[in-house]
């Protein structure tokens, strides 16, 4: 049972945190639900849209709080080029924002609200498990063996005072006919261990052989 529990809802109330934050009725509780889930897939949508194909570090996390009249959403990225002050760039915020805006009114259940998007840069991007999925997913789709491509993500996160990381990649490998799973670990992943801060994240990475998925574990400390 523990193998398949989520290393992020185990911990929650102890070293992990909701990353959504807001209260809803029985009956509304699934319109939220999926409100939530277009503010992702909007946010996730420009972050591809505005980026360079070289940049890789893209979305570490969003964080979304609803109040009665308010709607805070941060977004912490992991490359620098969004938060320079390009006029571009805070058109491309302006856009982001009426997108936004336009799915919560699509919301019936929504009442007006005032919207907040604050962008901040994350101090060390490769502690971030989905930023490192990104780079992974990124080289495997430029053909860069896979096994090469783990070590130097494992380097990555070393150079960011992580204590552990364990990656796993599951699908067809270098085009091979049968999938399989790959999976390497370096340092210590206490997974069973509730005060240990652990991240983690499941990214799909689309290539010519299919759909490949990835998933990171990363120990950052002890509480």
């Amino acid at each position: 049972m523990g193998n398949k529990i989520n290393p992020l809802g185990f911990r929650l109330g102890f070293t992990q945190n909701h990353r959504s934050l807001w209260f809803a009725e029985q009956r509304d509780y699934s319109e939220d639900l999926r409100e939530d889930n277009k503010i992702h897939n909007c946010i996730e949508n420009y972050i591809r849209l505005i980026k360079s194909s070289s940049d890789y570090g893209g979305l570490a996390r969003i964080e979304i709080a609803k109040k009665r009249g308010l709607l805070h959403i941060q977004i912490y990225i992991g490359f620098p080029n969004l938060l320079t002050k390009r006029q571009s760039v805070r058109e491309e915020m302006n856009q982001l924002r009426n997108d936004i805006e336009y799915l919560v009114l699509l919301n019936k259940l929504s009442v007006h609200r005032t919207l907040f998007i604050l962008l901040e840069r994350v101090a060390k991007p490769y502690r971030e498990p989905n930023i490192l999925a990104e780079y992974i997913a990124l080289q495997i789709k430029n053909r860069v063996p896979f096994r090469k491509t783990i070590q130097k993500a494992i380097e990555l996160a070393k150079g960011a005072d992580v204590k552990g990381i364990r990656i796993q990649i599951a699908g067809r490998l270098d085009g091979k006919e049968r999938a399989r799973i790959e999976s390497t670990k370096q340092g210590r992943v206490p997974l069973q261990t509730i005060r240990a801060k652990i991240d983690y994240c499941y990214y799909a990475a689309q290539t010519i052989y299919g759909v490949l998925g990835i998933k990171i574990w990363i120990f950052e400390d002890d509480e």
